[in-house]
């Protein structure tokens, strides 16, 4: 009689991949929404997702194959057609005799396995591999690369060598509809969302067009186009964003909405005029990648005390940071958990970057008069329990805010500043009383990302001094991390990002010390004595723990020395 197939959790745990509590931790996510045990522990970052699909083989019985550092002899590649491995998700791995070892992200497809047994005549052993890794493997093997090489060289056979001179409407559209432009285009789009981007970057230089993609944080030029292609590849973008094609003069902003891999994506897109032509930057607005529970966000013990703050019914909250920290996560994940079919929740921001549901959600328009101290003004008379404002941008605002949070209103915002204590000077610089401050605010969370340590290829630093020294711990026996670089992180050592996060909640001494106007330093002090963990403290928790690295954490935190 057969043995009773192993459950996922029981495969996991037994591995030793995670601790009982990490499990358990999945699992509590798992009962909150749809969602699976694998995707749970991926999105956590207790696991990737080969690990996942190592445990699924494990399961089914199927052997698990890793493409990270795998190579594939062209000839085999040659035997399943491009269209066939992309439409399927499968990869040829090796031939021995008759015989063809598939890669496969779903190795019980016997329709698939049909389908390559009629393409290539060969007997077919399926392996399971990762669907990430499939994907990045087509393309090393068959080519995004390629694809675009083609096009691009249609277009130069085609192409006049005056056109990026041409100014005439009628002709740039004509040129931005051209069936190679909007393949090359549609490439360029298509790639960025596989490799994880957050950004587009279509940056004109003098001889030609440079594309960078920004992944984990940190910008990468991806590839360069022909300049005289550069008039018909922004006025492609700008037709797609609903964007006017002849105003090259001044900066404008739209928006696209398309469907890349299956799922719908929205791009912001903004233009800006530079020496060499119009630059374009699409921010890449993907919701499945949006984590939108508060227990998705690595936060750890910190949790506990951000839960408390958020279960008041009123004062401000703030979440503090530079520009691509995540704050617009972290709030979207608040205010996700907080509201109710019972609450009524309004948020106005500068732009609107997810839909949320359950959530009114309105936009700022300073044209026609509809500004954050203006808009919060209206909101307050919509009847509201919980609101979010995208950002405190100005004394007016500030004011409101907490004028709103004192007559029992819940607010989440977003403040510049380095750090949470600094947020309490900074806003009784802007103009709020230093009572009313000290009265309003119920606590504030400072944030930065850090780049996770590629689990693919990570590696035991051997000789850690040097690291410890950096975070005033040498001597100390523990372990440290690296990667190594493989195809699965283009050879950075890193792959997603995470929270670090510093946590002030109010308590009497810190308000004395906003009431009399006290130093961000003497707050920092109280706060810390109080069970504040600082970022930079965080950070390191996260690197002992084999998530980061020493260089990260340093790197995100190097303006607060």
């Amino acid at each position: 009689m057969m043995g009773r197939r192993k459950r996922l959790g029981e495969i996991f745990a037994s591995s030793g991949l995670i601790t009982d509590d990490q499990l358990d931790e999945a699992l509590i996510v798992v009962d909150r929404g749809n969602t699976r045990l694998g995707e749970a522990l991926i999105k956590l970052g207790y696991l990737t997702e080969s690990d996942v699909f190592a445990a699924i083989g494990d399961q089914l019985g199927v052997p698990y194959v890793s493409l990270s550092y795998y190579s594939v002899d062209p000839d085999v590649i040659s035997l399943v057609p491009e269209t066939v491995a992309r439409d399927n998700k499968i990869i040829p791995l090796f031939r021995v005799r008759e015989s063809l070892k598939l890669g496969m992200a779903d190795p019980l497809n016997l329709a698939v396995i049909d389908q390559v047994v009629r393409e290539t005549g060969l007997e077919i052993e399926p392996a399971i591999c990762s669907i990430k890794e499939i994907e990045q493997a087509i393309d090393h093997y068959y080519g995004t690369s390629s694809s675009m090489d083609e096009v691009i060289q249609v277009l130069d056979e085609d192409a006049d060598e005056e056109e990026e001179d041409v100014l005439d409407t009628h002709t740039l559209t004509q040129m931005a509809g051209d069936a190679p432009i909007v393949k090359l285009v549609n490439l360029m789009i298509s790639q960025a969302v596989k490799d994880g981007a957050s950004d587009i970057h279509v940056e004109p230089e003098e001889k030609h067009l440079m594309v960078r993609f920004r992944t984990d944080g940190i910008l990468k030029e991806v590839y360069t186009q022909p300049k005289k292609l550069q008039n018909a590849i922004v006025s492609r973008l700008k037709i797609m964003a609903s964007i006017n094609i002849a105003e090259r003069r001044i900066p404008q902003d739209g928006r696209i909405q398309m469907k890349v891999e299956g799922r719908p994506i929205d791009f912001r897109v903004s233009t800006l005029p530079t020496v060499y032509g119009e630059n374009v930057v699409l921010r890449i607005l993907d919701k499945s990648n949006l984590m939108m529970n508060l227990a998705d966000l690595g936060f750890g013990d910190e949790e506990i005390r951000l839960r408390k703050i958020l279960e008041r019914p009123n004062g401000v909250i703030l979440v503090t940071g530079p520009t691509g920290s995540g704050k617009t996560t972290t709030l979207y994940s608040a205010l996700n958990e907080l509201s109710k079919i019972d609450v009524n929740t309004i948020t106005l921001e500068d732009p609107i970057e997810y839909r949320l549901e359950l959530i009114r959600q309105s936009q700022v328009n300073v044209k026609a008069g509809m500004t954050f101290a203006n808009g919060l003004r209206a909101i307050l008379r919509q009847d509201p329990d919980i609101v979010m404002v995208g950002e405190i941008r100005d004394s007016e605002t500030a004011k409101i805010a907490v004028e709103a949070a004192l007559t029992g209103h819940l607010v989440l915002s977003t403040l510049h500043t380095n750090d949470a204590p600094s947020a309490l000077p900074r806003l009784i610089d802007m103009g709020v009383e230093p009572f009313l401050a000290a009265t309003s605010i119920s606590g504030i969370l400072a944030q930065r990302l850090v780049r996770r340590i590629c689990k693919n290829c990570k590696v035991k630093i051997k000789d850690p001094e040097v690291q410890l020294k950096a975070i005033d711990m040498e001597g100390k026996k523990v372990t440290l991390y690296e990667g190594e670089g493989c195809r699965g992180c283009s050879g950075t050592g890193y792959k997603g990002r995470l929270g670090i996060y510093e946590i002030l909640t109010m308590n009497e001494e810190i308000r004395t010390l906003v009431t009399e106007s006290g130093s961000g330093d003497a707050i920092r002090k109280a706060a810390i004595k109080a069970g504040m963990k600082t970022l930079r403290e965080d950070g390191i928790v996260k690197i002992l723990q084999g998530i980061t690295t020493v260089e990260e954490v340093l790197r995100v935190t190097a303006a607060l020395d």
